[in-house]
């Protein structure tokens, strides 16, 4: 509860301020899944880049479990895995191990320096490194399912544009951009120019796909994001007879809705888990 009001006070902020506030309140917790889930394999190199590098967590060899990627926002600019003793974006990866799956977490390369499509095809990049090399650590190289929040749900949504026949089991979107609002201009840095936005954004891919999806967004995620969350259903419903599967976190905002996973709030980590079991 405590937690709950602390983000609720927040309100739909975006900013370092409101990303300290929020880690403060999710850190005693996620300190203890570190303790509980170590690094299993750091910085494995999926591709020529310095930022072509994923940490896996869990799994057990001999045995075939899920793999579920994680991608990680940060507005195209920044962003880290965070492994070893760092907890932010790994709390998906070791949250996974401890739910049984093989948990993988990966960097991408950033805006300004590359621009549009490069996160999608790191994404791509990373995958094909785990269908190839997953089954060493435990992982199912047939079951995977890609999961992201913001700018990373927006590359994984893109890799569906780029690869409409992507081998995957399904994917998870956290509070994504796909195409339902006008562009903001700091996206730009990756976008490139205003008139090039609605070519580049996966919408058409997003909703026409046949691939399982779970869709969420958060109360507290800004008016914008809740909007695309909102189109997409529509959208989806419109094109299928019917919405995918989807999640709004109560309580939570553009921040939080992944970095509490791995915390006793497990509204949502059952709500991926049960998505993973019903796809894998």
């Amino acid at each position: 509860q405590v937690s709950r009001e602390a983000i609720a006070a927040l309100g739909t902020a975006m900013g370092p301020g409101t990303i300290s506030a929020v880690r403060a309140v999710f850190e005693p917790d996620q300190l203890a899944l570190v303790g509980r889930v170590p690094l299993r394999a750091g910085d494995c190199a999926y591709g020529a880049d310095d930022r072509h590098r994923l940490d896996i967590y869990g799994g057990i060899e001999g045995e075939a479990v899920p793999v579920v990627l994680f991608v990680h926002g940060g507005g195209f600019v920044q962003g880290d895995k965070r492994g070893e003793g760092g907890w932010g974006n790994a709390a998906v990866g070791r949250w996974a191990a401890e739910s049984g799956f093989l948990g993988a977490v990966m960097n991408y390369r950033l805006a300004p320096d590359h621009l549009w499509p490069a996160g999608s095809e790191d994404v791509g990049l990373a995958l094909d490194w785990l269908r190839a090399n997953a089954a060493a650590y435990g992982g199912d190289p047939a079951r995977i399912v890609l999961a992201g929040t913001s700018a990373g749900a927006i590359h994984v949504a893109g890799l569906l544009r780029l690869r409409p026949d992507l081998p995957v089991s399904g994917l998870v979107l956290l509070s994504g951009l796909y195409g339902y609002t006008p562009l903001d201009p700091k996206d730009e840095r990756y976008y490139g120019p205003q008139e090039d936005y609605a070519a580049r954004m996966p919408r058409d891919a997003v909703a026409g796909t046949c691939l399982p999806l779970l869709v969420a967004c958060a109360e507290f995620d800004p008016p914008r994001f809740q909007a695309e969350f909102l189109g997409l259903m529509h959208d989806r419903l419109e094109r299928h007879g019917a919405m995918p599967r989807a999640f709004v976190a109560t309580g939570h905002n553009h921040y939080s809705i992944a970095m509490h996973v791995g915390t006793p709030d497990r509204r949502l980590s059952d709500e991926i888990a049960a998505f993973v079991h019903d796809v894998c």
